[in-house]
């Protein structure tokens, strides 16, 4: 039985723990994999390499950082029967939707980030005394975490 890892700073990585979470095809209740069911200290360790990983990245280009994304639209592309076969054998739903509804709309949704990379903008509000000009430039921030729902199937 495949027994999943935590990808951590480039790295597929064993949890801390032992505890894990079996992954059930729901189309026959067969375990397929396992899943670790991570700690705190993963988390942390995890938290910590993303901020390391942000000391860099922050100082990417825009033209570098489009690249990127663009690659890795390319390779959802590249791997999308992989892809397919692996999200339904974990939630059953059906392989059509996956492939037109999921993986390719995520590889659109990164081509369209790809390009909005290179046209960020900083917005002038015109001089506010003479010779000053104010205006807003975005840059990173650092990491973020999300938890997001996992409601499939519906």
């Amino acid at each position: 039985m495949k027994r999943l890892k935590n990808f951590i700073n480039g790295k597929f990585v064993d949890s801390t723990s032992d505890e894990v979470l079996d992954i059930v095809y729901p189309v026959t209740g067969e375990v397929i994999a396992q899943a670790p069911i991570s700690t705190d200290d993963d988390v942390n360790t995890a938290m910590h390499a993303a901020q390391d990983a942000f000391k860099t990245w922050k100082h990417t280009t825009p033209s570098d950082r489009q690249l990127l994304l663009l690659k890795l639209a390319d390779a959802l592309e590249e791997n999308v029967d992989v892809l397919v076969e692996a999200q339904h054998r974990n939630t059953g739903q059906p392989r059509e939707l996956i492939r037109d509804e999921e993986v390719l709309v995520g590889a659109n949704q990164l081509r369209f980030f790809a390009g909005a990379a290179r046209t960020l903008e900083g917005k002038a509000a015109t001089e506010y005394m003479e010779g000053h000009t104010s205006y807003v430039r975005r840059e990173p921030i650092g990491v973020v975490a999300q938890v997001t729902p996992g409601t499939i199937p519906s």
